[in-house]
């Protein structure tokens, strides 16, 4: 059984439900003294608590979308090869309609297709949704060309939480069914191109996840869909590690993207279990990857960077702070401060409409 079947869930839900039951049927006839009536009583209510614990883990798993498969949550994931010589770039696997008025015509609610994408120069494969927007389909416009964003998750995290949990392509219909944004295509993924949470950095001698989000993923997409591929056709917006790596790649490649948006983002990344050795000695690397050090010590291009956190809830407040004092011209920075918010979904789903009319306004069509 997946990790996010229902079939799981329901099994999990009976089983505690069955064992409670047990507990309070045989409950009485352990209260006697003795080391096997204890042995007992203690053992029952271990197992009520485990099967309790499992049901809640995968609600909560459900709920966040934290691991798509057993094997993601042990860490057995293994990185996708890079396509043979001569292969597509992007390998369309399937395709879903967005939940929205109309969505089962293209022309209405546009389309979402879920892509293998082939990292030229990374040597990788990364699995990601694409959504098009009707205009995208519309007649006469089958010549035009369309602004993109990379939208990136927090880790850990599926791809799925982006049209599910924080709903971009919902969001992004309505915004440019009000006028409020221009029609743009979304490329939604996790901020790794591995199991290890890479965080956008080129691992000596591993992933190179810097490479692919700073030049892959546009090159690919463009090659097969209709964006341009002009920086002031490119944004990249994220949401915590995602945040970071947008962030990242908006300052540390503005020949890719010209405007980075980041969502309760961290401004360096987090060296633990899950990250492993990003660096392996390379302090400069190191450095670099600290955001607010990178600001202060080198040189700063014509990228718009729009970062989110709240006075209270927030634990990146006075980083985001910082990191707004040291924005120098040529580059631009702009803010959403919250009175309340919090590290999670509802504080995003509420930053996510302006922060897309925000991009909209510094992509060219």
């Amino acid at each position: 059984m997946g990790l996010t079947s229902d079939t799981l869930l329901i099994c999990a839900v009976l089983c505690t439900a069955l064992m409670f039951a047990v507990t309070v049927w045989l409950w009485p006839r352990l209260v006697s003294p003795g080391a096997r009536q204890v042995l007992g009583r203690a053992g029952m209510l271990v197992l009520v608590q485990a099967f309790v614990f499992a049901s809640v883990a995968l609600v909560a798993n459900r709920s966040f979308l934290l691991y798509s498969s057993w094997a993601d949550l042990l860490g057995q994931t293994k990185q996708q090869a890079a396509a043979p010589a001569g292969a597509a770039a992007v390998q369309v696997l399937g395709r879903q309609a967005p939940e929205v008025p109309g969505g089962a015509n293209p022309q209405g609610g546009g389309v979402i297709e879920k892509i293998t994408l082939h990292g030229e120069r990374s040597r990788t494969a990364v699995q990601a949704y694409v959504y098009l927007p009707p205009e995208y389909f519309q007649k006469g416009n089958e010549q035009r060309k369309f602004p993109a964003s990379v939208v990136l998750t927090g880790f850990p995290g599926m791809s799925e939480n982006l049209l599910k949990g924080l709903r971009y392509p919902k969001t992004a219909w309505t915004q440019a069914k009000q006028k409020k944004m221009q029609p743009m295509i979304l490329v939604m993924m996790r901020p790794t191109i591995a199991p290890a949470n890479t965080q956008c950095i080129d691992v000596p001698g591993g992933p190179q996840s810097e490479t692919f989000f700073g030049a892959d993923v546009t090159k690919a997409i463009s090659s097969t869909y209709r964006v341009g591929t002009s920086p002031k056709n490119w944004a990249i917006m994220g949401d915590s590690t995602g945040g970071y790596c947008a962030l990242k790649m908006a300052l540390q490649h503005p020949e890719t993207y010209s405007a980075g948006v980041g969502l309760s983002a961290d401004y360096k990344p987090e060296i633990d279990g899950d990250s492993g050795d990003l660096f392996k000695g390379n302090k400069n690397e190191e450095k670099r990857s600290d955001l607010l050090w990178s600001l202060d010590h080198k040189p700063q291009g014509n990228s718009s960077f729009l970062v989110t956190s709240s006075k209270q809830g927030e634990p990146n407040i006075k980083d985001t702070q910082q990191f707004i004092k040291k924005v120098k011209a040529p580059a631009h920075v702009s803010s959403i401060i919250l009175d309340r918010g919090g590290h999670n979904f509802n504080t995003w789903r509420r930053e996510i409409p302006p922060a897309l009319k925000w991009l909209s306004g510094r992509l060219a069509p």
